[in-house]
Protein backbone atom coordinates (compact mmCIF):
# COMPACT_ATOMS: atom_id res chain seq x y z
CA UNK A 1 0.00 0.00 0.00
CA UNK A 2 1.21 3.75 -0.33
CA UNK A 3 2.14 5.13 2.47
CA UNK A 4 0.31 8.29 1.66
CA UNK A 5 -3.01 6.37 1.98
CA UNK A 6 -2.78 6.80 5.61
CA UNK A 7 -4.01 10.56 5.14
CA UNK A 8 -7.16 8.87 4.64
CA UNK A 9 -7.69 7.46 8.43
CA UNK A 10 -8.04 9.02 11.67
CA UNK A 11 -7.49 6.94 14.87
CA UNK A 12 -9.94 6.06 16.95
CA UNK A 13 -10.81 8.63 19.37
CA UNK A 14 -9.70 7.97 23.52
CA UNK A 15 -11.86 7.50 26.29
CA UNK A 16 -11.80 10.03 29.01
CA UNK A 17 -11.89 7.43 31.45
CA UNK A 18 -8.91 8.46 33.96
CA UNK A 19 -9.99 6.46 37.27
CA UNK A 20 -10.60 3.23 34.55
CA UNK A 21 -10.48 0.25 37.04
CA UNK A 22 -10.78 -3.05 34.20
CA UNK A 23 -7.08 -2.99 34.27
CA UNK A 24 -6.58 -4.24 37.84
CA UNK A 25 -9.82 -6.80 37.35
CA UNK A 26 -9.51 -10.46 36.70
CA UNK A 27 -12.32 -12.64 35.29
CA UNK A 28 -13.09 -14.72 37.75
CA UNK A 29 -16.56 -16.72 37.11
CA UNK A 30 -18.16 -17.03 33.69
CA UNK A 31 -20.99 -14.76 31.77
CA UNK A 32 -24.32 -15.37 30.52
CA UNK A 33 -23.63 -17.18 27.34
CA UNK A 34 -25.72 -16.56 24.19
CA UNK A 35 -24.63 -18.03 20.94
CA UNK A 36 -25.75 -16.59 17.35
CA UNK A 37 -24.94 -19.20 15.11
CA UNK A 38 -28.14 -19.68 14.08
CA UNK A 39 -28.82 -15.59 13.17
CA UNK A 40 -25.17 -14.18 12.77
CA UNK A 41 -23.64 -17.54 12.02
CA UNK A 42 -26.15 -18.25 9.13
CA UNK A 43 -26.57 -15.23 7.86
CA UNK A 44 -22.55 -15.12 7.12
CA UNK A 45 -23.17 -18.64 5.51
CA UNK A 46 -22.72 -18.56 1.70
CA UNK A 47 -25.16 -21.51 1.46
CA UNK A 48 -27.14 -20.64 4.48
CA UNK A 49 -28.23 -23.59 6.67
CA UNK A 50 -31.39 -26.04 5.60
CA UNK A 51 -34.13 -26.68 8.14
CA UNK A 52 -32.53 -30.27 9.14
CA UNK A 53 -28.83 -28.11 9.61
CA UNK A 54 -30.27 -25.42 11.69
CA UNK A 55 -32.28 -28.12 13.77
CA UNK A 56 -28.97 -30.33 14.02
CA UNK A 57 -26.84 -26.92 14.74
CA UNK A 58 -29.79 -26.06 17.51
CA UNK A 59 -29.70 -29.81 19.07
CA UNK A 60 -25.37 -28.96 19.32
CA UNK A 61 -25.57 -25.59 20.97
CA UNK A 62 -28.63 -27.20 23.66
CA UNK A 63 -25.78 -30.13 23.91
CA UNK A 64 -23.03 -27.20 24.91
CA UNK A 65 -24.92 -26.53 27.45
CA UNK A 66 -26.18 -22.60 25.79
CA UNK A 67 -29.33 -21.02 27.72
CA UNK A 68 -29.49 -18.82 25.48
CA UNK A 69 -29.63 -19.27 22.05
CA UNK A 70 -30.67 -16.30 19.30
CA UNK A 71 -32.47 -18.26 16.83
CA UNK A 72 -32.84 -16.00 14.02
CA UNK A 73 -34.68 -12.68 12.60
CA UNK A 74 -37.86 -14.46 11.99
CA UNK A 75 -39.88 -10.99 10.73
CA UNK A 76 -36.92 -11.10 7.75
CA UNK A 77 -37.19 -14.40 6.49
CA UNK A 78 -39.96 -16.61 6.22
CA UNK A 79 -37.70 -19.82 6.59
CA UNK A 80 -36.36 -18.32 9.91
CA UNK A 81 -40.15 -17.82 11.05
CA UNK A 82 -40.43 -21.73 9.87
CA UNK A 83 -37.97 -22.94 12.43
CA UNK A 84 -38.51 -20.35 14.86
CA UNK A 85 -42.36 -21.72 14.92
CA UNK A 86 -41.08 -25.38 14.51
CA UNK A 87 -39.11 -25.33 17.59
CA UNK A 88 -42.09 -24.61 19.58
CA UNK A 89 -44.80 -26.73 18.03
CA UNK A 90 -42.44 -29.97 18.08
CA UNK A 91 -41.72 -29.05 21.82
CA UNK A 92 -37.72 -29.02 21.01
CA UNK A 93 -36.88 -26.68 23.07
CA UNK A 94 -35.99 -27.79 26.89
CA UNK A 95 -36.94 -26.07 30.15
CA UNK A 96 -34.93 -23.43 30.78
CA UNK A 97 -33.70 -22.98 27.46
CA UNK A 98 -34.83 -18.89 26.04
CA UNK A 99 -35.59 -19.16 22.49
CA UNK A 100 -33.90 -15.50 21.81
CA UNK A 101 -35.86 -13.91 18.41
CA UNK A 102 -34.26 -10.52 16.28
CA UNK A 103 -35.82 -7.83 15.15
CA UNK A 104 -35.37 -4.52 14.07
CA UNK A 105 -37.50 -1.36 15.88
CA UNK A 106 -40.55 -1.34 13.68
CA UNK A 107 -43.60 -1.88 14.08
CA UNK A 108 -44.74 -4.69 11.60
CA UNK A 109 -41.47 -6.92 12.32
CA UNK A 110 -42.34 -6.36 15.88
CA UNK A 111 -45.55 -7.91 15.44
CA UNK A 112 -44.43 -10.57 13.11
CA UNK A 113 -41.87 -11.50 15.00
CA UNK A 114 -44.74 -12.30 18.24
CA UNK A 115 -46.31 -14.23 16.33
CA UNK A 116 -43.42 -16.62 15.55
CA UNK A 117 -42.88 -17.31 19.51
CA UNK A 118 -46.92 -17.78 20.46
CA UNK A 119 -46.48 -20.52 22.20
CA UNK A 120 -43.56 -20.54 23.39
CA UNK A 121 -42.30 -20.53 27.19
CA UNK A 122 -39.47 -18.32 27.67
CA UNK A 123 -38.29 -16.07 25.32
CA UNK A 124 -36.07 -12.98 24.91
CA UNK A 125 -37.04 -10.35 22.60
CA UNK A 126 -34.03 -8.25 20.99
CA UNK A 127 -34.88 -4.93 19.41
CA UNK A 128 -32.07 -3.07 17.82
CA UNK A 129 -31.82 -0.01 15.94
CA UNK A 130 -29.05 2.25 14.50
CA UNK A 131 -26.96 4.89 16.70
CA UNK A 132 -23.62 5.69 15.13
CA UNK A 133 -23.18 8.77 13.07
CA UNK A 134 -22.46 7.02 10.16
CA UNK A 135 -26.07 5.17 10.16
CA UNK A 136 -27.64 8.45 11.12
CA UNK A 137 -25.97 10.67 8.46
CA UNK A 138 -25.27 8.14 5.68
CA UNK A 139 -28.73 5.65 5.63
CA UNK A 140 -31.37 6.90 7.64
CA UNK A 141 -30.59 10.60 7.48
CA UNK A 142 -31.76 11.48 10.49
CA UNK A 143 -31.26 13.44 13.62
CA UNK A 144 -30.36 12.22 17.58
CA UNK A 145 -34.23 12.85 18.74
CA UNK A 146 -35.33 11.10 15.80
CA UNK A 147 -32.94 7.76 16.28
CA UNK A 148 -33.96 8.21 20.20
CA UNK A 149 -38.07 8.62 18.78
CA UNK A 150 -37.17 5.32 16.96
CA UNK A 151 -35.84 3.09 19.75
CA UNK A 152 -38.79 4.28 22.47
CA UNK A 153 -41.44 3.33 20.08
CA UNK A 154 -40.25 0.29 19.40
CA UNK A 155 -39.39 -0.66 22.84
CA UNK A 156 -43.01 0.23 24.09
CA UNK A 157 -44.42 -1.96 21.08
CA UNK A 158 -42.58 -4.63 22.81
CA UNK A 159 -44.03 -4.41 25.79
CA UNK A 160 -47.60 -4.21 24.85
CA UNK A 161 -47.15 -7.32 22.70
CA UNK A 162 -45.45 -9.01 25.27
CA UNK A 163 -48.80 -8.50 27.66
CA UNK A 164 -50.81 -10.09 24.79
CA UNK A 165 -48.82 -13.59 25.52
CA UNK A 166 -48.93 -13.86 29.64
CA UNK A 167 -48.24 -18.20 28.60
CA UNK A 168 -44.65 -16.65 27.91
CA UNK A 169 -41.96 -15.61 30.29
CA UNK A 170 -40.00 -12.60 28.29
CA UNK A 171 -36.75 -10.86 29.03
CA UNK A 172 -36.29 -7.62 26.84
CA UNK A 173 -33.11 -6.88 25.06
CA UNK A 174 -32.41 -3.14 23.29
CA UNK A 175 -28.95 -3.27 21.28
CA UNK A 176 -28.01 0.63 19.92
CA UNK A 177 -26.64 -0.76 16.58
CA UNK A 178 -22.86 0.27 15.89
CA UNK A 179 -22.38 0.86 19.68
CA UNK A 180 -18.82 1.63 19.24
CA UNK A 181 -19.17 4.06 16.27
CA UNK A 182 -21.77 6.13 18.15
CA UNK A 183 -20.66 8.63 20.73
CA UNK A 184 -21.58 7.32 24.37
CA UNK A 185 -22.96 10.10 25.95
CA UNK A 186 -25.89 9.39 22.93
CA UNK A 187 -25.93 5.71 23.56
CA UNK A 188 -26.54 6.06 27.33
CA UNK A 189 -28.80 8.81 26.77
CA UNK A 190 -30.58 6.01 23.56
CA UNK A 191 -30.71 3.27 25.89
CA UNK A 192 -31.75 4.87 29.73
CA UNK A 193 -34.56 5.74 27.48
CA UNK A 194 -35.71 2.36 26.26
CA UNK A 195 -35.26 1.34 29.72
CA UNK A 196 -37.60 3.84 31.31
CA UNK A 197 -40.30 2.28 28.65
CA UNK A 198 -39.63 -1.10 30.09
CA UNK A 199 -39.00 0.14 33.59
CA UNK A 200 -37.02 -3.19 34.68
CA UNK A 201 -35.40 -3.64 38.21
CA UNK A 202 -33.15 -5.90 39.83
CA UNK A 203 -35.32 -8.83 40.18
CA UNK A 204 -36.58 -8.61 36.28
CA UNK A 205 -33.98 -6.71 34.59
CA UNK A 206 -33.60 -5.34 31.12
CA UNK A 207 -30.23 -6.80 28.56
CA UNK A 208 -28.63 -4.04 27.36
CA UNK A 209 -26.30 -5.22 24.51
CA UNK A 210 -23.62 -2.86 23.78
CA UNK A 211 -22.11 -4.40 20.44
CA UNK A 212 -19.14 -4.04 18.59
CA UNK A 213 -20.83 -4.15 15.21
CA UNK A 214 -17.45 -3.42 13.57
CA UNK A 215 -14.53 -3.47 15.53
CA UNK A 216 -13.29 -0.09 15.38
CA UNK A 217 -10.30 0.31 17.88
CA UNK A 218 -7.96 -1.47 20.17
CA UNK A 219 -9.56 -3.64 22.84
CA UNK A 220 -8.76 -1.52 25.55
CA UNK A 221 -10.61 1.43 24.35
CA UNK A 222 -13.89 -0.89 24.10
CA UNK A 223 -13.49 -1.83 27.44
CA UNK A 224 -12.79 1.86 28.17
CA UNK A 225 -16.19 2.21 26.54
CA UNK A 226 -18.19 -0.30 28.58
CA UNK A 227 -16.48 0.87 31.84
CA UNK A 228 -17.68 4.56 31.09
CA UNK A 229 -21.09 3.12 30.18
CA UNK A 230 -21.67 1.01 33.20
CA UNK A 231 -20.80 3.89 35.55
CA UNK A 232 -22.59 6.18 34.09
CA UNK A 233 -25.93 4.56 33.65
CA UNK A 234 -28.57 5.20 36.13
CA UNK A 235 -30.38 2.18 37.69
CA UNK A 236 -27.48 0.04 36.78
CA UNK A 237 -28.82 -3.00 38.93
CA UNK A 238 -31.52 -3.09 36.42
CA UNK A 239 -29.53 -4.14 33.35
CA UNK A 240 -27.77 -6.89 32.32
CA UNK A 241 -24.73 -5.64 30.02
CA UNK A 242 -23.99 -7.72 26.67
CA UNK A 243 -21.55 -7.58 24.79
CA UNK A 244 -20.97 -8.45 21.01
CA UNK A 245 -17.91 -8.06 19.20
CA UNK A 246 -17.03 -8.78 15.77
CA UNK A 247 -13.72 -9.32 14.42
CA UNK A 248 -12.94 -7.31 11.60
CA UNK A 249 -9.11 -6.09 13.84
CA UNK A 250 -8.64 -9.58 14.75
CA UNK A 251 -8.90 -8.61 18.35
CA UNK A 252 -12.73 -9.69 19.07
CA UNK A 253 -11.74 -12.29 22.07
CA UNK A 254 -9.34 -9.81 23.54
CA UNK A 255 -11.94 -6.86 23.80
CA UNK A 256 -14.42 -9.37 25.08
CA UNK A 257 -12.40 -10.50 27.78
CA UNK A 258 -11.24 -6.64 28.64
CA UNK A 259 -15.00 -5.79 28.53
CA UNK A 260 -16.01 -8.25 30.91
CA UNK A 261 -13.17 -7.07 33.27
CA UNK A 262 -14.77 -3.91 32.67
CA UNK A 263 -18.03 -4.45 34.04
CA UNK A 264 -20.05 -6.55 31.25
CA UNK A 265 -21.87 -10.04 32.02
CA UNK A 266 -23.26 -11.35 29.03
CA UNK A 267 -21.68 -12.24 26.03
CA UNK A 268 -23.25 -13.24 22.69
CA UNK A 269 -20.80 -14.89 19.92
CA UNK A 270 -20.79 -17.96 18.00
CA UNK A 271 -18.91 -20.90 17.72
CA UNK A 272 -15.17 -20.74 16.21
CA UNK A 273 -15.68 -16.92 15.42
CA UNK A 274 -18.14 -17.85 12.46
CA UNK A 275 -20.25 -14.40 11.09
CA UNK A 276 -20.22 -11.52 9.20
CA UNK A 277 -16.51 -10.38 7.75
CA UNK A 278 -14.19 -11.77 9.69
CA UNK A 279 -16.72 -12.93 12.30
CA UNK A 280 -18.20 -12.65 15.88
CA UNK A 281 -16.09 -13.94 18.59
CA UNK A 282 -15.26 -17.57 19.30
CA UNK A 283 -17.48 -18.57 22.12
CA UNK A 284 -14.95 -21.94 21.86
CA UNK A 285 -12.09 -19.43 22.12
CA UNK A 286 -13.19 -17.84 24.70
CA UNK A 287 -14.43 -20.56 27.04
CA UNK A 288 -11.10 -22.06 27.33
CA UNK A 289 -9.22 -19.27 27.88
CA UNK A 290 -11.17 -18.92 31.41
CA UNK A 291 -10.72 -22.73 31.93
CA UNK A 292 -6.97 -22.32 31.28
CA UNK A 293 -7.48 -19.90 34.06
CA UNK A 294 -9.28 -22.09 36.52
CA UNK A 295 -12.70 -20.53 35.82
CA UNK A 296 -15.11 -22.96 34.50
CA UNK A 297 -17.07 -21.66 31.50
CA UNK A 298 -20.28 -23.44 31.92
CA UNK A 299 -20.46 -25.29 28.85
CA UNK A 300 -19.53 -28.85 27.65
CA UNK A 301 -16.23 -28.46 25.69
CA UNK A 302 -14.35 -32.20 26.77
CA UNK A 303 -15.12 -33.47 23.55
CA UNK A 304 -14.14 -30.48 20.79
CA UNK A 305 -13.81 -32.79 17.31
CA UNK A 306 -17.50 -33.59 17.83
CA UNK A 307 -18.20 -29.62 17.74
CA UNK A 308 -15.83 -29.60 15.07
CA UNK A 309 -17.92 -32.14 13.39
CA UNK A 310 -20.98 -30.85 13.83
CA UNK A 311 -20.12 -27.32 12.79
CA UNK A 312 -18.33 -28.08 9.71
CA UNK A 313 -21.07 -30.21 8.23
CA UNK A 314 -23.54 -27.87 9.18
CA UNK A 315 -21.64 -24.34 7.92
CA UNK A 316 -19.41 -25.90 5.39
CA UNK A 317 -16.94 -24.43 6.56
CA UNK A 318 -13.16 -25.95 7.85
CA UNK A 319 -11.78 -25.25 11.18
CA UNK A 320 -8.34 -23.82 10.15
CA UNK A 321 -5.25 -26.24 11.11
CA UNK A 322 -4.21 -23.35 13.31
CA UNK A 323 -7.53 -22.19 14.73
CA UNK A 324 -6.87 -22.09 18.77
CA UNK A 325 -7.92 -25.06 21.17
CA UNK A 326 -9.51 -26.35 17.68
CA UNK A 327 -6.88 -26.57 15.17
CA UNK A 328 -5.84 -29.77 13.71
CA UNK A 329 -2.59 -28.79 14.20
CA UNK A 330 -2.53 -26.67 17.93
CA UNK A 331 -1.70 -29.55 19.60
CA UNK A 332 1.37 -30.62 17.38
CA UNK A 333 5.57 -29.97 17.47
CA UNK A 334 7.35 -29.82 14.85
CA UNK A 335 10.32 -28.35 16.05
CA UNK A 336 12.81 -30.23 17.53
CA UNK A 337 13.36 -28.21 20.61
CA UNK A 338 9.90 -27.57 21.44
CA UNK A 339 9.32 -31.27 21.15
CA UNK A 340 12.02 -31.97 23.67
CA UNK A 341 10.53 -29.80 25.69
CA UNK A 342 7.34 -30.91 25.65
CA UNK A 343 8.75 -34.82 26.24
CA UNK A 344 10.46 -33.75 29.26
CA UNK A 345 7.13 -31.87 30.39
CA UNK A 346 4.67 -34.65 29.73
CA UNK A 347 7.40 -37.28 31.24
CA UNK A 348 7.33 -35.21 34.76
CA UNK A 349 3.56 -34.50 34.51
CA UNK A 350 2.78 -38.23 34.55
CA UNK A 351 5.05 -38.75 37.60
CA UNK A 352 3.13 -36.98 39.64
CA UNK A 353 0.28 -38.28 41.50
CA UNK A 354 -1.82 -34.72 41.86
CA UNK A 355 -1.25 -31.08 40.37
CA UNK A 356 -1.38 -28.27 38.36
CA UNK A 357 -1.31 -28.57 34.78
CA UNK A 358 2.23 -27.13 33.37
CA UNK A 359 4.26 -28.47 30.57
CA UNK A 360 5.86 -26.60 28.13
CA UNK A 361 4.33 -24.91 25.16
CA UNK A 362 0.96 -26.72 25.54
CA UNK A 363 -1.43 -24.35 27.88
CA UNK A 364 -4.00 -26.76 27.90
CA UNK A 365 -4.06 -30.38 28.30
CA UNK A 366 -5.29 -31.82 25.15
CA UNK A 367 -7.28 -34.80 27.02
CA UNK A 368 -9.37 -32.28 28.83
CA UNK A 369 -11.29 -30.98 25.48
CA UNK A 370 -11.05 -34.93 23.64
CA UNK A 371 -7.34 -34.94 22.03
CA UNK A 372 -5.08 -36.88 21.97
CA UNK A 373 -0.98 -36.80 23.37
CA UNK A 374 -0.55 -39.31 19.78
CA UNK A 375 -1.22 -35.77 17.71
CA UNK A 376 0.97 -33.78 19.96
CA UNK A 377 4.31 -34.31 18.43
CA UNK A 378 4.64 -34.73 14.59
CA UNK A 379 7.55 -35.02 12.75
CA UNK A 380 9.15 -33.32 9.44
CA UNK A 381 12.70 -32.07 8.84
CA UNK A 382 12.45 -29.81 11.48
CA UNK A 383 11.41 -32.37 13.93
CA UNK A 384 14.47 -33.65 16.52
CA UNK A 385 15.12 -36.54 18.33
CA UNK A 386 13.17 -35.67 21.26
CA UNK A 387 10.35 -35.30 19.26
CA UNK A 388 11.07 -38.72 17.57
CA UNK A 389 11.45 -40.41 20.97
CA UNK A 390 7.81 -39.47 21.85
CA UNK A 391 6.55 -40.58 18.97
CA UNK A 392 7.94 -44.27 19.31
CA UNK A 393 7.30 -44.53 23.13
CA UNK A 394 3.23 -42.93 23.08
CA UNK A 395 2.73 -44.83 19.44
CA UNK A 396 4.52 -48.06 20.18
CA UNK A 397 5.33 -48.62 23.46
CA UNK A 398 9.59 -48.45 22.51
CA UNK A 399 11.30 -46.34 25.43
CA UNK A 400 14.68 -46.19 23.74
CA UNK A 401 17.37 -45.18 26.12
CA UNK A 402 18.26 -41.39 26.06
CA UNK A 403 21.56 -42.11 24.98
CA UNK A 404 19.93 -43.61 22.00
CA UNK A 405 17.68 -40.68 20.85
CA UNK A 406 20.40 -39.22 18.56
CA UNK A 407 21.16 -42.27 16.64
CA UNK A 408 17.74 -42.50 16.14
CA UNK A 409 16.98 -39.46 15.18
CA UNK A 410 19.66 -38.40 12.92
CA UNK A 411 18.62 -41.72 10.58
CA UNK A 412 14.92 -40.42 10.90
CA UNK A 413 16.37 -36.61 10.02
CA UNK A 414 17.83 -38.26 6.74
CA UNK A 415 14.66 -39.83 5.92
CA UNK A 416 12.53 -36.55 6.54
CA UNK A 417 14.72 -34.54 4.47
CA UNK A 418 14.78 -37.27 1.69
CA UNK A 419 10.96 -37.33 1.61
CA UNK A 420 10.54 -33.46 1.77
CA UNK A 421 7.37 -34.27 4.19
CA UNK A 422 5.83 -35.20 7.11
CA UNK A 423 6.69 -38.60 8.47
CA UNK A 424 3.76 -40.72 9.67
CA UNK A 425 4.04 -42.61 13.08
CA UNK A 426 4.23 -45.84 10.78
CA UNK A 427 6.67 -44.87 8.69
CA UNK A 428 9.26 -43.91 11.42
CA UNK A 429 8.17 -47.70 13.55
CA UNK A 430 8.88 -48.93 10.38
CA UNK A 431 12.07 -46.73 10.07
CA UNK A 432 13.38 -48.50 13.63
CA UNK A 433 12.84 -52.21 12.72
CA UNK A 434 14.85 -51.71 8.84
CA UNK A 435 17.58 -50.38 11.07
CA UNK A 436 17.46 -52.00 14.07
CA UNK A 437 15.61 -54.87 14.45
CA UNK A 438 15.29 -56.60 10.85
CA UNK A 439 19.22 -56.33 10.17
CA UNK A 440 20.71 -60.04 10.16
CA UNK A 441 23.90 -59.59 8.04
CA UNK A 442 26.82 -60.34 8.53
CA UNK A 443 25.49 -62.16 11.59
CA UNK A 444 22.37 -64.06 12.45
CA UNK A 445 21.35 -66.46 15.29
CA UNK A 446 19.93 -69.48 14.46
CA UNK A 447 20.32 -71.20 17.82
CA UNK A 448 21.10 -70.03 21.35
CA UNK A 449 20.97 -72.47 24.54
CA UNK A 450 22.48 -71.79 28.21
CA UNK A 451 24.01 -74.82 29.09
CA UNK A 452 24.83 -74.06 32.69
CA UNK A 453 23.84 -71.31 35.46
CA UNK A 454 25.31 -71.61 38.63
CA UNK A 455 24.72 -68.57 41.19
CA UNK A 456 26.75 -68.72 45.12
CA UNK A 457 24.48 -66.12 47.63
CA UNK A 458 27.50 -66.75 49.97
CA UNK A 459 30.30 -65.94 47.62
CA UNK A 460 28.29 -63.47 45.35
CA UNK A 461 29.63 -65.59 42.47
CA UNK A 462 27.25 -66.13 39.22
CA UNK A 463 28.29 -67.83 35.66
CA UNK A 464 26.81 -69.37 33.20
CA UNK A 465 27.61 -71.22 29.71
CA UNK A 466 25.75 -71.07 26.44
CA UNK A 467 25.91 -72.78 23.57
CA UNK A 468 24.99 -70.59 20.04
CA UNK A 469 24.43 -71.44 16.45
CA UNK A 470 25.18 -68.35 14.56
CA UNK A 471 25.18 -67.74 10.86
CA UNK A 472 28.42 -65.44 9.47
CA UNK A 473 28.12 -64.88 5.90
CA UNK A 474 25.98 -67.32 5.17
CA UNK A 475 27.86 -69.63 6.69
CA UNK A 476 26.51 -71.68 10.21
CA UNK A 477 29.15 -71.52 13.66
CA UNK A 478 28.43 -72.95 16.64
CA UNK A 479 30.13 -71.00 19.41
CA UNK A 480 30.35 -71.37 23.37
CA UNK A 481 31.49 -69.57 25.96
CA UNK A 482 31.50 -68.54 29.83
CA UNK A 483 30.00 -65.74 30.97
CA UNK A 484 29.11 -64.25 34.09
CA UNK A 485 25.27 -64.55 33.40
CA UNK A 486 24.10 -65.53 29.70
CA UNK A 487 24.54 -62.26 27.80
CA UNK A 488 27.85 -61.78 28.75
CA UNK A 489 28.80 -65.54 27.71
CA UNK A 490 27.37 -65.20 24.78
CA UNK A 491 29.40 -62.02 24.39
CA UNK A 492 32.34 -63.82 25.02
CA UNK A 493 31.79 -65.99 22.26
CA UNK A 494 31.16 -63.86 20.05
CA UNK A 495 34.38 -62.06 20.16
CA UNK A 496 36.55 -65.05 20.89
CA UNK A 497 34.97 -67.01 17.73
CA UNK A 498 33.73 -64.35 15.41
CA UNK A 499 34.48 -60.38 15.60
CA UNK A 500 37.22 -60.01 17.74
CA UNK A 501 37.41 -57.17 20.66
CA UNK A 502 34.59 -54.69 21.15
CA UNK A 503 33.50 -53.16 24.44
CA UNK A 504 29.78 -53.46 25.43
CA UNK A 505 29.07 -49.96 26.52
CA UNK A 506 25.21 -49.70 27.14
CA UNK A 507 22.51 -51.79 27.99
CA UNK A 508 18.30 -51.12 28.82
CA UNK A 509 15.73 -53.28 28.01
CA UNK A 510 11.80 -53.37 29.50
CA UNK A 511 8.77 -55.01 28.27
CA UNK A 512 6.29 -53.61 25.18
CA UNK A 513 3.22 -54.65 26.95
CA UNK A 514 1.71 -56.68 29.70
CA UNK A 515 0.69 -60.23 29.82
CA UNK A 516 1.67 -63.80 29.64
CA UNK A 517 2.43 -63.28 25.71
CA UNK A 518 4.17 -59.70 26.58
CA UNK A 519 7.25 -59.32 24.76
CA UNK A 520 11.10 -57.32 25.89
CA UNK A 521 12.60 -55.18 24.00
CA UNK A 522 16.81 -54.54 24.50
CA UNK A 523 18.82 -51.54 23.31
CA UNK A 524 22.53 -52.50 23.36
CA UNK A 525 25.44 -49.98 22.00
CA UNK A 526 28.83 -51.47 21.15
CA UNK A 527 31.80 -49.50 20.57
CA UNK A 528 34.76 -50.79 18.26
CA UNK A 529 38.47 -50.67 19.03
CA UNK A 530 38.50 -47.61 16.59
CA UNK A 531 36.02 -45.70 19.21
CA UNK A 532 33.26 -45.79 16.73
CA UNK A 533 30.02 -46.55 18.77
CA UNK A 534 26.99 -48.16 17.22
CA UNK A 535 23.16 -49.19 18.76
CA UNK A 536 20.98 -51.95 18.19
CA UNK A 537 17.39 -53.28 19.42
CA UNK A 538 16.24 -56.65 19.71
CA UNK A 539 12.80 -58.10 20.88
CA UNK A 540 11.33 -61.39 21.70
CA UNK A 541 9.55 -63.04 24.58
CA UNK A 542 12.39 -64.00 26.51
CA UNK A 543 14.28 -61.70 27.45
CA UNK A 544 17.82 -63.02 26.94
CA UNK A 545 16.54 -64.06 23.40
CA UNK A 546 15.70 -60.23 23.20
CA UNK A 547 19.40 -59.04 24.38
CA UNK A 548 21.28 -61.58 22.13
CA UNK A 549 19.32 -60.38 19.32
CA UNK A 550 20.34 -56.68 20.28
CA UNK A 551 23.78 -57.33 20.54
CA UNK A 552 23.76 -58.78 16.94
CA UNK A 553 21.64 -55.85 15.46
CA UNK A 554 24.55 -53.71 17.48
CA UNK A 555 27.17 -55.66 15.96
CA UNK A 556 25.84 -55.98 12.27
CA UNK A 557 25.51 -52.06 11.99
CA UNK A 558 29.02 -51.74 13.50
CA UNK A 559 29.93 -54.53 10.13
CA UNK A 560 28.17 -52.71 7.50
Amino acid sequence: MKATATQKYNPYPRVDLPNRSWPSNIIDKAPQWCSVDLRDGNQALIQPMSLSKKLEMFELLVEIGFNEIEVGFPSASQVEFEFTRKLIEDDLVPDGVFLQVLTQAREHLIKKTFESIKGAKEVIVHVYNSTSTQQRDVVFHMGKQQIIDLAVNGARLVKEEAAKYPETTFRFQYSPESFTGTELDFSLEVCEAVMDVWEPDANNPAIINLPATVEMSTPNIYADQIEWFCTHMKNREAAIISLHTHNDRGCAVAATELALMAGAQRVEGTLFGNGERTGNVDLITLALNMFTQGVDPGLNIHDINHLIDVYERVNRIPVHIRHPYAGELVYTAFSGSHQDAINKGMAKYDSMEAGHWSVPYLPIDPTDVGRTYESIIRINSQSGKGGVAWVMEHDFGIKMPKEMHPDFGSIIQDLSDKKGKELKPKQIFNSFESNYLDIHHPYDLHTFHVMKRHSNKKEKLSFAEIEAVVEVAGEEKTITAKGNGPLDAFANAIKENITGPWTLCHYNEHALNTGSSSRAIAYIQVERTDGQKFWGAGTDTDIIIASVKALLSSLNRAAA
